[in-house]
């Protein structure tokens, strides 16, 4: 099929990925505005723009597509049978989910009507779900809303939320050619949603990894990993944040204030987290590299009874 493709991320660019080694034409991509990053400030190229620009295909990159006539004619020039998005940032204006001979399909991370939104791989690691995938559904007007064409899953495991994203970028891929060769044959059978069992995962925000010491081990294990690379997991100490990378929840209890140091030696950081001990194995101190906790606890002592905030 000719096939516009949009998307922004890594997770979209893996599935871009399985789409140039089908059979499928990507006739042009859309992804979002190059945008300056870190400290530097430098330029950077979105992980799909720069795949696409290894493919020689044709690259579009609109602030808004909402009210773009320029972009409506684009679409409406090129003809494409169908527009295939993963993870691209924008809402889609009717008049664009309707251009395409079998419309506009998503390939989203999640098994809906669970977490529809932004972050479904992220939050379905921190709100605990034991296992997760991928939905092909049918776009239509609202958010995450349309018919669902496919869907496959997977366990979560102990995986953060990276490797989750590479896994379910994957299978998304191989689930979406398989069924755009059921659309054609004309074998895909949409299936509608039930909106009362729908949850959503929202847009996360820097502050969103931010640990409460109130809530279990387990909570903040999931925390940790889920936002691992971004926000990532972080409290106060010494007045400065330092970001927690990977931790182990156990069910030892101790009556210290929450958010108390219990020791602090080559096993790792050993923190009162809802009457529990959370034992922190990786961390990034101020100004520090990620490393591991008895690597760093080795040259910095954190006193037994400090508290982190």
């Amino acid at each position: 099929m000719k096939t516009v493709f949009m998307g922004t991320p890594d997770f979209a660019a893996d599935v871009l990925e399985h789409l140039y080694e089908s059979s499928n034409e990507v006739c042009m991509v859309f992804t979002q505005p190059d945008r300056a990053k870190d400290r530097g400030k430098k330029v950077q190229f979105t992980p799909v723009k720069e795949l696409a620009l290894k493919h020689n295909t044709i690259v579009i990159q609109p602030e808004r597509i909402k009210s773009n006539q320029e972009v409506l004619d684009i679409l409406k020039n090129e003809q494409p049978d169908i527009i295939v998005v993963a993870a691209y940032g924008q809402i889609l204006p009717e008049e664009v989910l309707n251009l395409p001979k079998y419309g506009c399909i998503n390939v989203h991370a999640s098994l809906l009507p669970k977490l529809r939104g932004a972050s479904p791989i992220q939050m379905s690691i921190v709100t605990g779900e034991k296992e997760t995938g991928v939905t092909i559904m049918q776009m239509a007007k609202g958010l995450d809303t349309g018919d669902m064409l496919s869907s496959a899953s997977v366990e979560i495991g102990d995986l953060n939320a990276s490797q989750l994203t590479k896994v379910l970028s994957d299978l998304g891929g191989r689930l979406l050619i398989k069924t755009m060769d059921e659309i054609v044959s004309g074998q895909v059978v949409p299936k509608k949603q039930d909106d009362s069992k729908a949850t959503y995962a929202g847009l996360i925000l820097k502050k969103d990894g931010e640990i409460d010491f109130n809530k279990t081990p387990e909570e903040i294990e999931r925390l940790i990993r889920g936002f691992d690379p971004w926000p990532g997991a972080f409290c106060q100490y010494d007045g400065q944040p330092m970001k927690f990378w990977k931790a182990v929840a156990t069910d030892i209890k101790d009556n210290a204030v929450n958010g108390s140091v219990v020791s602090a030696d080559n096993e790792g950081l050993k923190v009162v987290c809802g009457g529990k001990v959370l034992i922190v194995t990786e961390l990034q101190a101020p100004g520090k590299k990620r490393m591991k906790a008895g690597d760093y606890l080795r040259g910095h002592n954190i006193a037994e009874g400090t508290v982190l905030y």
